[in-house]
């Protein structure tokens, strides 16, 4: 996190200082907690424990804290081991930079409530960092922050000896509660402290006793729970329906790292407070989960912090640019899409020129037989026609692809958004209608371009048969046709493009989504992109070929000797009956290799382009410079003043509450 310059402390420091010296302006202990607390709702952590950090501060002990005391601190909260060095500058009362025995024991006492359970400093745990013959040693900062940070255990453990007096291995709900909320306190919602006593309730003990168990297994959880929330978020983007059991979060975790992270006890307590008041069957949501993630939930407040503030930027920004900025933005998406759609077609257009005329290719026709597959059709083209000839019929497919690819990635985006829930769930069936949908709105462009660019594809085979034909343009095509004439074999298109659609995009977002892992913490590298692209397609593509036949079929000028379609139906029984039922499939490997690669192409290019060429306001930049601009100094180190009190608050959660003096 970045810290302000000085120009940022000092107006900082001038705004609360309200104390007049002859040497200079100074802050007193409230104007202190005024500057470091802003925004806090105190309800877990009170404003008044804040003063701890002032009596850190006020390196001079005498109750002001000056310009360069301010300075200093706020460079120390900015070191990545705040807390503790915060924890050792309070303990360290004489600023030796050690910490004696007396003042451990001192600093210690002084700040835990009358009423907390005593800590026995002659522990064999204590001794074990400070000796006992000879006198005690002293420990530097770092022995320190090894001591600090096992403190809680050790206190925990004492607490539950003091409360099982008869030595028998348990203690009450009550006392349990107890001794939670004294050392953690600050790390739970209400949800979770008012269900405290219901551990009892999750094992077999009868209902009235807790064991030291179960209370060291739910101390790793809060203590872990950054871990958890990672785990649980991991475990919850792979499963379709967002929603995961005991058993998929221990895989998550095993996956996680090389070692075991969390025990079955440890997995049994997360899931029993995350199900508090929900009767399902074991599966839970990231909204379940929220109520121990996040100390502030509260009912019907568990939507992120984050994501509230995004929708709310997102309702700002637009009812700040207008209408007139939906259309830029629409317009941009459409450029990018128009760039990506041509990339796409260009890199695969010459299989797509073989699979035309693979498809077109009768094999009733005496003679007509030109080619025995793919790759012989790719050669022989070459060899009559030249490189150029693989690329005939491309200007067409260039001018309807922009057209094309924006309303189906535009369609298919809007359906799916109508369909998606609240949690972001999605049925696989109403991502086939989106799919769906999105195939059957291209067709109003795909047809005319697709007849234009199939009769200038295989104008090359007539001109080789006969060479006094003219060659025709795309214009006199089109001319030809008529308006009615480039909807020749509309039902076919269709026919094929919307089964195309509704197996490839549902393909390709699980595919993202569950094989590459897509999310907030992964994003998909080019070749991911590519990869998932193209899979999707493979299956999308085959699957859809003998709807592509018969429409090829149908937009094809049939010639002297050859069968007229009347429709697909007819097209259908004249292919079976005149050709068998591979003919359905001919050129589908060549199918396979055009549309599964210009896909991934295209979507590829598509993400690239995005992240080169960010809409202005919508960039990373732009969010950087958002944050900067408007968040203050004070907002900005709200956080750090906050973390630094980590450590010495799962020592208490009242430790060192600080009371103003009344003016």
């Amino acid at each position: 996190m970045s810290t302000p310059g000085s120009d940022s402390y000092s107006a900082w420091f001038l705004q609360y200082a309200s104390v007049q010296k002859e040497n200079g302006v100074f802050m007193n202990q409230d104007d202190f907690l005024a500057a470091v607390a802003p925004g806090e709702d105190f309800r877990k952590i009170k404003r008044e424990q804040f003063g701890l950090l002032f009596e850190v501060c006020d390196r001079a002990h005498r109750g002001l804290v000056s310009y360069d005391d301010f300075v200093i601190f706020q460079n120390l909260l900015a070191k990545p081991d705040a807390e503790y060095e915060v924890a050792f500058r309070l303990f360290d009362v004489h600023n030796a930079g050690k910490v004696s025995f007396d003042q451990f024991k001192q600093v210690l006492s002084a700040n835990l409530p009358k009423d907390a359970v005593p800590f026995d400093f002659d522990c064999d745990w204590l001794k074990l960092y400070i000796g006992s013959k000879g006198g005690h040693s002293e420990l530097t900062y770092e022995e320190f922050a090894q001591l600090l940070k096992g403190l809680q255990g050790e206190r925990l453990r004492q607490e539950f000896k003091h409360y099982d007096k008869e030595h028998t291995g348990y203690i009450s709900p009550e006392q349990f509660k107890r001794i939670i909320l004294d050392i953690a306190q600050h790390k739970l919602s209400d949800s979770v402290i008012d269900s405290l006593p219901t551990l009892c309730n999750l094992y077999a003990t009868g209902g009235t006793k807790i064991s030291f168990s179960n209370m060291v297994a739910f101390h790793n959880v809060i203590r872990n729970i950054d871990m958890v929330e990672q785990i649980i978020r991991r475990a919850i983007d792979a499963q379709p329906d967002k929603t995961i059991t005991k058993q998929d979060f221990l895989n998550e975790a095993t996956r996680a790292s090389r070692y075991s992270l969390f025990t079955p006890m440890e997995a049994d307590i997360i899931f029993h407070f995350a199900g508090v008041g929900n009767a399902s069957s074991g599966r839970l949501s990231l909204d379940d989960f929220a109520k121990i993630i996040d100390p502030r939930w509260r009912p019907n407040t568990a939507a992120p912090v984050a994501t509230t503030a995004a929708t709310k930027t997102a309702a700002h920004d637009q009812k700040e640019h207008g209408v007139w900025w939906s259309v830029v933005e629409n317009a941009y998406s459409f450029a990018l899409g128009s760039i990506a759609g041509a990339v796409g077609a260009t890199a695969v257009y010459p299989i797509d020129l073989v699979k035309t005329r693979m498809q077109n290719q009768r094999s009733q026709v005496v003679g007509e037989l030109m080619y025995k597959n793919s790759l012989d059709c790719f050669r022989k083209v070459i060899k009559n026609e030249g490189v150029l000839g693989l690329y005939r019929g491309l200007g067409p497919q260039l001018v309807g692809v922009a057209p094309e690819k924006a309303i189906k990635l535009t369609v298919n985006d809007y359906v799916r958004a109508k369909f998606t829930g609240d949690k972001g769930t999605i049925l696989p069936w109403q991502e086939m209608v989106a799919g769906g949908a999105a195939g059957a709105s291209q067709v109003v462009f795909t047809n005319p371009l697709e007849i234009v660019k199939i009769r200038l594809q295989v104008q090359g085979e007539y001109l080789k048969a006969h060479p006094d034909m003219p060659r025709r343009s795309a214009i006199w095509i089109v001319k030809n046709l008529g308006v009615v004439g480039l909807y020749k074999g509309v039902s076919a298109c269709l026919l094929r493009d919307v089964p195309f659609s509704a197996i490839y995009f549902p393909a390709y977002a699980h595919l993202k989504k569950d094989f590459f892992k897509e999310g907030p913490d992964h994003k998909l590298t080019i070749s991911e992109l590519l990869m998932a692209g193209a899979i999707a397609g493979m299956p999308a593509a085959y699957f859809t070929t003998p709807a592509d036949v018969i429409k090829t079929r149908l937009q094809v000028e049939a010639r002297k000797g050859q069968s007229s379609y009347t429709g697909i139906m007819d097209a259908g029984r004249k292919i079976m009956a005149e050709e068998g039922f591979k003919a359905f499939f001919k050129g589908g490997p060549a199918r396979i290799f055009r549309s599964s690669p210009q896909f991934g192409v295209t979507l590829t290019v598509y993400e690239m382009l995005h992240q080169s060429f960010p809409l202005p306001g919508h960039g990373p930049a732009a969010a950087a410079a958002t944050t900067t601009t408007s968040a203050t100094p004070a907002a900005v180190q709200s956080f750090p003043a906050r973390n630094a009190l980590k450590m010495l608050l799962d020592l208490d959660y009242r430790f060192g509450v600080y009371t103003p003096k009344s003016t």
